[in-house]
């Protein structure tokens, strides 16, 4: 048998073995090591000297010094912290109140729960458990149908590996050697529109069918109104806002109030102020912040005309010290010998006419920018006007649960983003900050004791060893495939097709779709995605738009038999009566919706590139 047949051979081999239930770690290693034996043996040499060994090292090596790994298991113990930590149960109560009035109100809380706590979390076992024993008998008793609500959480539970931070996009950026944080923000926009698909699917069914999500009854949709709060709108008046402002400015009234057979104190005034202002503080700071980072953070900074102008007047003095001396000579455009050993770059920063002549001026945004944020700030400007207007007290009770249950995980994960997208951290460093940012949520919340400590450092370990061994394995098992000629061969197959970019981007991704009902996602990241890499030069697509497509593909490998875990996952925590025939009659709609998520991408490239081109450049 010639050595690219054995490649094909060991590639089929891969997939006969995984699906018998085989590590898949061990299994890659265990196939590297053998096939690799045949492809290095040489007649007469000794066993112990066949190169397949010094192979083995080298990749176990570079395994363990890839940067771009240390960041998965500072990410994998946020996630099980979260978990552990219990936070999610407050979010799904205060979440299903604020969106009690839409169709399926429990199912659409249900899936922006699955969402937010995917993003945190990042683990899709965890996310489908939770939400399963959280919210999955609560729509079966109020007469959901079966498969809708199966579907919204398994479909919800998937999103936590698509949207950053994202274990998959790490695993990917270091097989494909592409930078993590650009395939954090060219994913971050297709995670959200696709969890935005699913949500239009949702609500939709329920308005064409409303018996598969019967409206609750109105015990389950009051809110509970404290009584002071009551009290308070009697004594000032009725809008919440006003109220707890003139409470503020003259307390006396409000002081004279009881909570808890207790008086409120001024310190609590102040407190349900801040609930109130949230949503005023969020607006104005997101505003100020795409401003900073529009208009003041391109800025060049140029030195102050009154510093240059005090290094020329001291030049003499200035000449003892090498450094000020250096100084001087940037600031000094008459000095022509100067500029004759300065190096030409330090010529323009110093002189002012080649600075003008040679450098282009900052001319700032557009002029469109200014126009559209006008447009916006009105625009946000009127509905927060609406909103105070309107805010009675339930409208306030519904705004401090979001806030106290949602606001502080959100701040994290907004904090965990945005210093990795802007490049103020690595990914290592951002991925430390969430890690210990959720310990103290934990801590905060009182719901993180010593045992479920051990268990998340202890599930870290295990995930992390798994992860890493897996790699060792992959980069083994690639290696022999190429060093077997399995790599060419494919490639040479692909190529005489004359197949179109088009055609080429359908027939991988098929393939990988198909991958992923026997598969999971790891096998087919570490094991078949190298495979098709080096064939988008030839075919002039960008890797970057690929591998988003890869992960948005990825997500019905969750969703599609027989190797559907998220349907397993959900099976263990469901009612006896739930089939698992039932919960994958569910899932089927989302694989539809992933499809098409995935055409939508393709037809419109800016969905994935325009904010890693915008952060980054071209």
């Amino acid at each position: 048998m010639s050595d690219p047949a054995l490649g094909l051979l060991m590639l089929g081999l891969i997939v006969v073995v995984i699906m018998l239930g085989f590590p898949t770690a061990f299994t890659l290693m265990g196939l590297g090591m053998f096939f690799g034996f045949v492809a290095y043996y040489r007649a007469g040499e000794a066993w112990t000297d066949n190169h397949i060994f010094d192979l083995m090292v080298q990749r176990t090596y570079g395994a363990m010094t890839n940067d771009v790994l240390i960041s998965i298991p500072l990410f994998v113990l946020m996630g099980y912290v979260m978990e552990r930590g219990a936070l999610v149960d407050k979010m799904f109560y205060s979440i299903q109140l604020a969106f009690r009035r839409v169709p399926a109100s429990l199912a659409v809380a249900t899936l922006i729960v699955c969402t937010f706590w995917g993003i945190a979390s990042g683990l899709v076992g965890a996310v489908v458990v939770l939400m399963g024993v959280i919210a999955f008998n609560p729509m079966l008793k109020a007469g959901y149908d079966v498969k809708l609500a199966s579907g919204v959480i398994t479909a919800g539970g998937t999103l936590g590996i698509l949207i950053p931070p994202s274990v998959m996009i790490i695993v990917y950026a270091a097989v494909a050697g592409q930078s993590v944080v650009k395939l954090y923000a060219a994913a971050m926009f297709p995670g959200f529109f696709l969890a935005f698909l699913y949500l239009v699917y949702v609500i939709g069914w329920a308005l064409l069918n409303p018996k598969i999500a019967p409206k609750l009854a109105e015990s389950e949709t009051r809110v509970p109104v404290r009584p002071w709060i009551g009290q308070l709108q009697q004594a000032y008046s009725h809008r919440m806002l006003p109220a707890l402002l003139t409470a503020a400015v003259a307390p006396s009234r409000a002081m004279s109030l009881t909570m808890d057979g207790a008086r409120i104190g001024y310190g609590t005034i102040l407190k349900n102020l801040g609930f109130a202002l949230v949503p005023l503080i969020l607006a104005l700071s997101t505003l100020w912040a795409a401003w900073w980072y529009v208009v003041i953070h391109p800025q060049p900074d140029t030195p102050a005309p009154a510093a240059i102008t005090e290094r020329v007047q001291t030049g003499d003095a200035s000449k003892q010290d090498p450094a000020e001396e250096k100084l001087e000579e940037l600031g000094a455009a008459q000095s022509g010998s100067a500029q004759e050993s300065e190096p030409e770059t330090l010529q323009q920063m110093g002189n002012a006419e080649l600075q003008t002549s040679n450098s282009p001026a900052y001319v700032g945004p557009a002029p469109e920018f200014y126009t559209y944020f006008a447009f916006i700030v009105a625009i946000i400007a009127l509905l927060l006007f609406y909103y105070y207007w309107t805010m009675g007290a339930e409208q306030f009770e519904v705004l401090r649960l979001l806030t106290s249950s949602v606001m502080p995980l959100g701040i994290l994960t907004a904090v965990v983003l945005v210093v990795i997208l802007l490049g103020i951290t690595t990914a290592t460093e951002s991925a430390a900050v969430g890690a210990a940012g959720a310990f103290l949520l934990a801590f905060q919340a009182r719901t993180l004791d010593w045992k479920r400590t051990k268990e998340a450092v202890f599930l870290t370990a295990k995930t992390t060893s798994m992860v890493c061994w897996l790699f060792v394995g992959s980069a083994l098992f690639s290696a022999v495939f190429a060093i077997l000629g399995g790599q060419a061969l494919l490639e040479s197959w692909v190529l005489s097709l004359n197949l179109t970019p088009l055609q080429f981007m359908i027939l991988s991704q098929a393939i990988i779709f198909i991958l992923g009902w026997p598969l999971e996602w790891t096998e087919i990241i570490v094991i078949f995605v190298p495979i098709f890499l080096p064939m988008l030069k030839h075919f002039g697509i960008d890797p970057i738009l690929w591998g988003v497509l890869v992960f948005v593909n990825l997500q019905a490998a969750f969703l599609s038999p027989p190797v559907a875990m998220s349907a397993f996952y959900l099976k263990g925590v469901a009612p006896k009566h739930v089939t698992l025939n039932q919960i994958f009659g569910g899932m089927m709609p989302y694989m539809a919706i992933v499809i098409i998520c995935m055409v939508l991408m393709y037809l419109w490239p800016g969905l994935t590139l325009w904010l890693p081109n915008y952060l980054y450049g071209n």
